[in-house]
């Protein structure tokens, strides 16, 4: 997910009571939609937002409405690479279904990971896995919705697998070289990629250790027992009696990995892994009635809407209630999973967010919102207090973790050098909230791809996702305290202020 960064926003500067407006009206309508009609479904809040910023724009603020339209339409082309990836997930998901590589490595899973561990194995395994492929919406569509799979299995609670396969996946977003906002954040604040780097693992070592401890805690209280234990091998025997579980269907997720590691970027890499799944399935599963041909109408079928899961019939000597139980919890987690039409209602969403974002942006309301919060700012603690603060505020209004990091990075670049704070302390706190709490937020893109990917709602999930909410304290403690936070001289204030 790499795009250029948003333009400069045109000189707009209306007071901070009108750029609230439409926020208070945002979270009365999430409010009432959550709450009092119990619905997830954020659209027509969003577009209702949108409407009265729009509103405010063109009759109080004076903009045009074509101006405005074009920063509309600029703010959801900024998501346009991350919709392509969304749906690409989809048709993944689907094709690694169809193949057997989701039931391999949910077998696979299921065999070698214990209870009690699983939680802290399902976050490394993701922060192994990000790093190397700089992506958490990859890391959790792939090897993230196998471990969402073995958590229902061993019932523990989805929440709390949601949450550590998000911690992990946003991990190597934040640390990994190859990732976009890794280059973005030091790129806007004046740094390097190394400085950046090496300065972040000050904050995320403490982060993910803390997380690692409270994941070993939530797994603690699991009770494995012979109940657990009796689901697990069904489970295991009802995938085994549909799908061959060969090992060669460990070559497409080691095909979408080498790729990435490789610099491919996300699309093409993921689409390597779509297509050479479906392949692979061809050789390594039975063929339908009607060879090759029916294969092909149910792959193009599966990869639009879903694999149409249909397990053998059990024989009623051998039909057991623990059988039957595994039976439907297949069904549940496989069944006309991921493909492109399950991707919509999140596309949606993620279009009505970018456009309220869009709006915020090019009418200078949002630019008034991040202006006032500096205003408060008293010193270097209450500086990198207010950037965390923020970047998570670009996060709720604006919906994209770029915007997230663009956004507070050009506002408060110049603040920084002014307190001889050298840039590297900006870059690490544009990413310790701009990156890792995108996920926190139903609405966001973030938010609304690990939804999509994973069965599992921000607001379920978000509690469990340690990392994402530990790490920006952890920064907030180290800006108040002065540690690890690096100054520089004012000869090296004026050279970074001249790049």
């Amino acid at each position: 997910m790499t795009h250029a960064p948003p333009a400069a926003p045109r000189e707009l500067r209306p007071s901070v009571w009108i750029s609230l407006v439409p926020v208070v009206v945002l979270v009365a309508l999430l409010a009432v939609n959550v709450r009092v009609f119990g619905s997830a479904d954020n659209q027509v809040a969003l577009v209702l937002a949108t409407t009265v910023a729009s509103i405010l724009a063109v009759t109080v603020l004076r903009c045009s409405w074509t101006d405005l339209e074009q920063g509309l339409i600029k703010s959801i082309s900024m998501a346009m690479q991350a919709l392509l990836i969304l749906m690409v997930c989809g048709m993944l998901i689907a094709a690694w279904i169809e193949a057997g590589v989701v039931p391999l490595l949910i077998v696979y899973g299921l065999k070698l990971i214990t209870p009690g561990a699983f939680l802290v194995t399902a976050c490394l395994v993701c922060c192994i896995v990000s790093l190397a492929c700089g992506s958490s919406w990859t890391t959790a569509g792939t090897v993230g919705v196998a471990l969402m799979a073995i958590g229902h299995t061993l019932a523990i609670d989805p929440g709390y697998v949601a949450g550590a396969v998000v911690s992990g996946s946003y991990f190597g977003d934040k640390m990994s070289p190859v990732s976009d906002t890794t280059n973005l954040a030091p790129a806007m604040a004046g740094s390097t990629l190394i400085e950046h780097i090496r300065h972040m693992t000050w904050t995320v070592t403490p982060a993910l250790l803390i997380a690692l401890g409270l994941y070993a805690v939530l797994g603690g209280t699991h009770d494995a027992g012979s109940d657990a234990l009796t689901r697990v091998q069904a489970v295991i025997d009802t995938l085994e009696s549909r799908f061959v579980l060969s090992p060669w269907l460990l070559l497409p997720p080691a095909i979408v990995l080498g790729l990435i590691v490789a610099r491919m970027p996300a699309l093409p890499a993921l689409l390597a892994g779509t297509f050479s799944a479906t392949l692979i399935g061809y050789v390594v599963q039975p063929l339908p009635v009607g060879g090759l041909v029916a294969a092909f109408q149910t792959s193009f079928a599966s990869l639009y809407a879903g694999f149409p899961l249909a397990l053998p019939e059990l024989d009623p000597a051998n039909a057991t209630p623990v059988l039957e139980e595994a039976r439907r919890m297949v069904g549940e987690l496989l069944n006309e999973r991921g493909g492109m039409k399950g991707m919509l209602g999140t596309v949606g969403l993620i279009l009505c967010a970018m456009s309220f974002g869009g709006v915020m942006e090019r009418s200078g309301m949002l630019g008034s919102i991040a202006e006032s919060v500096l205003k408060l700012v008293r010193g270097t603690g209450s500086l990198i207090a207010a950037t965390i603060v923020s970047c998570f505020g670009v996060n709720v209004l604006a919906s994209d973790q770029y915007m997230a990091i663009v956004v507070p990075g050009r506002m408060y670049r110049s603040a920084f050098l002014a307190r001889r704070l050298h840039p590297k302390n900006l870059s690490r706190c544009l990413e310790d909230s701009g990156t890792l709490t995108s996920a926190l937020i139903p609405w966001n893109t973030c938010g609304a791809q690990m939804f999509a990917v994973l069965g599992v709602g921000a607001a379920t999930y978000a509690p469990y996702a340690f990392l994402n909410w530990i790490c920006p304290l952890v920064s907030v403690a180290y800006g108040l305290t002065g540690f690890t936070i690096t100054r520089i001289t004012d000869e090296q204030a004026r050279q970074y202020e001249a790049t």
